[in-house]
């Protein structure tokens, strides 16, 4: 009997994270202040959400958090102002305030801070958020778990009231459809349906939900489907006829037979019993086009082959062998003359997977000596050498341990070099590769480490 395919992309969300905690919770760069916030993460580590008494709540989708840490004492005197008048002064907030890093793309990110209690608080959230994010499996599900989450993120939504404005809705469906189709499919489903209207999140169930967007986007390729499968002569398929299209169609024909056996009878009544809404049609062993519909766009029939989910490659061949994720001018968040520099690119590239990173070094101008980083004299911005160094160690190694190359390019005078080699060497400490290893001798003829040789260290490359 066939298998059934189990894509398992959830993480385990640690139950204090789904209890929530709270916070309260600023931005810096549009001053926001929102105190004694309630945060939590859902079951299936979808969302990050807050709310506030008085206030509407909020979402944020765990897979645009880039990174989760510890966050210093704010500057801007009017959020230590806030902070103190809710009990917080700055001689209290070492270690208590996290950083929500997050964005749809590399430059384009903002910041949300979190204040707890204590910092035992702020460490546990550090951690815990650490190990939901990241979760590449979780872009990959299928139809039916992205209604699932879209429904979701509509339940958190919820007005100063605790209810769901039919507005939001109205939104969620705003692509190519006029309000009031929407308004008459609430209507038929028993919902409130006007402009103004607010829906009780008891009353808006998952089911309804589903059936909602149904009426409004209709699957019509699936029913067209369907019918094919059946003639158009019922409003149902057999269980002959289901395992008919399991094999015909929906199998892989490359599979082996042994592993991969056929569709059954047997499994083909397990996909109605768990797919298949009508009762009466369940024990006649019958699907409906609705459970037809639920089955194909359900995990089980999620695009994703299960063997590429964990790493299939070798990498034991030597590094020069790979093909390597690299960033040029990694410091630049946009174009090369007159651009700005940012510390957090260096931190957004390593995060997002890339194993190379560059670094153009120039002598700093200031008292202090302090070399920086910016782009020659094409007019960018500076950002200083450490801060850069400090940004690396933190985020060098949370996504992937395979080793990370600095390349440098080194402008700097013999002083600011040998201030750039004591951070390097004070920062990074063991992890910094300085010589050679002892079974690859940089020798002719003689291969360069692997990739697993070499996890979690960190070499130079200099021009």
């Amino acid at each position: 009997m066939a298998k059934p395919y189990e894509f398992n992309w959830q993480k385990e969300v640690p139950s204090f994270l789904q209890e929530g905690a709270v916070f309260d919770r600023y931005e810096e760069e549009s001053f926001v202040f929102e105190p004694n916030c309630l945060f939590k993460v859902d079951e299936f580590g979808f969302f990050l959400t807050w709310k506030s008494e008085g206030k509407e709540g909020q979402v944020l989708e765990c897979s645009l958090i880039n990174s989760i840490r510890q966050a210093a004492i704010p500057k801007d005197p009017k959020i230590l102002a806030a902070l103190e008048a809710v009990g917080k002064s700055e001689n209290d907030l070492e270690g208590r305030i996290l950083c929500v890093c997050s964005g749809t793309d590399l430059v384009n990110i903002g910041f949300t801070y979190m204040v707890a209690e204590n910092p035992e608080v702020t460490k546990q959230w550090v951690e815990g958020l650490r190990s939901i994010i990241h979760n590449f499996r979780a872009n990959n599900v299928s139809p039916m778990t992205c209604l699932k989450k879209h429904w979701m993120k509509l339940a958190f939504l919820t007005n100063t009231t605790g209810k769901i404005p039919v507005r939001s809705i109205t939104r969620t469906f705003a692509s190519g459809k006029t309000e009031k189709v929407i308004f008459q499919a609430l209507k038929e489903l028993g919902l409130p349906s006007g402009k103004n209207d607010e829906i009780e999140p008891a009353a808006f169930t998952y089911e309804k939900f589903y059936e909602l967007t149904q009426k409004i986007c209709p699957r019509t390729d699936i029913e067209d489907l369907f019918k094919k499968i059946n003639g158009d002569k019922t409003d149902y398929l057999t269980v002959d006829q289901l395992v008919s299209f399991l094999n015909e169609h929906q199998r892989d024909p490359r599979l082996n037979e042994i592993l991969f056996p056929f569709y059954d009878a047997k499994r083909a009544m397990q996909i109605i019993e768990m797919y298949e809404p009508d009762e009466e049609l369940k024990k006649k062993g019958l699907i409906s086009s609705d459970g037809f519909c639920r089955y194909l766009m359900s995990d089980e029939n999620a695009p994703v082959f299960l063997d590429r989910l964990e790493l299939y490659q070798e990498m034991d061949h030597p590094l020069a062998h790979y093909f390597i994720s690299s960033s040029h001018n990694t410091y630049l968040t946009g174009r090369q003359f007159g651009g700005k520099s940012s510390v957090e690119m260096y931190r957004q590239v390593l995060l997002a997977g890339c194993r190379c990173v560059e670094l153009d070094c120039w002598d700093g101008k200031g008292e202090d000596q302090e070399p920086i980083i910016t782009h020659g004299k094409a007019m960018c911005t500076d950002i200083l050498f450490k801060d850069v160094i400090q940004a690396i160690k933190e985020t060098a190694f949370v996504t992937s341990e395979y080793p990370v190359i600095l390349s440098f390019e080194n402008h700097c005078s013999k002083y600011q070099q040998y201030k750039m080699s004591k951070y390097c060497e004070d920062l990074f400490g063991d992890l910094l590769l300085k010589q050679a290893l002892e079974s690859h001798p940089l020798e002719p003829g003689r291969p360069l480490p692997s990739p697993n040789d070499q996890k979690k260290k960190k070499k130079k490359k200099k021009k």
